[in-house]
């Protein structure tokens, strides 16, 4: 049994995890860590969890009573928490970073991008630090990977994305029925993309023009992208299948894809259009499961040697 960890419990973030956690044949959660929450219950403010579980919060982190960590704090605090504790951790302990603020690779640190779809084999063969992907991030580059593994990624992508707000740390200001755009055609988002297409074709150079957007709804991620390829979209239809055909999760459909087929699961569906010369790519995810827990609990899955499935197959929210 593996016996996990959780830092920031408070978190939203932290909600689902356990939520996910509770309900992980191999998984038992042996603490869960907040200091301002210290002795009450988990269900005092993840009211979701009511019935379902009896933990408590501590303001102790005991490490060698878990084989992997989770840290759900928010930006640049898990940095710091790593700063202060990483040499007090046991060798073996595997730590799974929530945050972003290991996302890009430097020198400074040793965490794996934790994306399976083109990081799966550095997880599963002694890996021991991953960096969870930003939600926004990961859903373009599930639109893009296969473009990149065959070297047709050569003029300048185009996307826009729109998420809940559980894919920011940013609230709307008027509540519900509202949409607003998120730092248009900044930096952070597109560098992390960057960074992974690369791994996949060294020679891409195109610049990334990306207007984030949230919605007033509870969950999920749609994005759509777009670039110049003069490929059939029949061949196209192939690389997609191709490159995702071992993968557990992500799902090449035919008709237009919407939210209400993801909520609540793990996938992602990605639909592929020729218009002109440009292919249309939509990819959605719940930014919750997929694009953030979901895909923490899969990268420990591929740490511990466990089938990439367990723990997360759920049905979406969809009739």
């Amino acid at each position: 049994m593996i016996k996990a960890g959780i830092v920031g419990g408070a978190q939203k973030a932290a909600g689902e995890l356990i939520r996910i956690l509770i309900h992980h044949p191999d998984v038992e959660i042996a603490w869960v860590n907040s200091e301002a929450f210290d002795g009450g219950e988990v269900t005092l403010v993840h009211r979701g969890l009511i019935g379902e579980t009896t933990l408590q919060f501590t303001s102790e982190f005991n490490f060698d009573a878990v084989d992997v960590l989770f840290l759900c704090l928010p930006a640049g605090e898990s940095l710091q928490f790593m700063e202060r504790f990483s040499e007090s951790m046991p060798e073996q302990l595997r730590v799974i970073d929530l945050s972003g603020d290991f996302r890009i690779a430097a020198e400074t640190h040793n965490f794996v991008y934790g994306l399976s779809e083109v990081n799966r084999k550095h997880m599963v063969h002694d890996c021991y630090r991953v960096a969870n992907p930003g939600p926004f991030a990961m859903a373009l580059e599930l639109a893009l990977l296969p473009l990149a593994s065959n070297l047709l990624l050569n003029s300048d992508i185009h996307a826009t994305a729109i998420a809940s707000s559980n894919a920011t740390d940013r609230g709307l200001l008027d509540g519900s029925e509202n949409v607003c755009v998120l730092e248009p055609l900044g930096n952070e988002l597109t560098r992390e993309v960057e960074q992974t297409l690369k791994l996949l074709q060294l020679s891409f150079g195109s610049h990334i023009h990306l207007i984030p957007m949230q919605g007033s709804f509870a969950r999920g991620l749609l994005a759509a992208v777009y670039v110049k390829c003069n490929v059939d979209l029949d061949v196209i239809r192939q690389l997609y299948e191709d490159y995702y055909d071992d993968h557990n999760f992500t799902f090449i459909v035919d008709g237009e894809v919407n939210l209400r087929d993801v909520v609540n699961t793990n996938k992602c569906l990605i639909h592929l259009q020729r218009i002109d010369d440009q292919l249309v790519v939509t990819t959605v995810i719940d930014d919750l499961m997929k694009g953030l827990c979901g895909n923490a609990v899969h990268c420990m899955n591929l740490l511990f040697g466990l089938h990439e499935r367990v723990g997360l197959l759920t049905k979406s929210s969809a009739l």
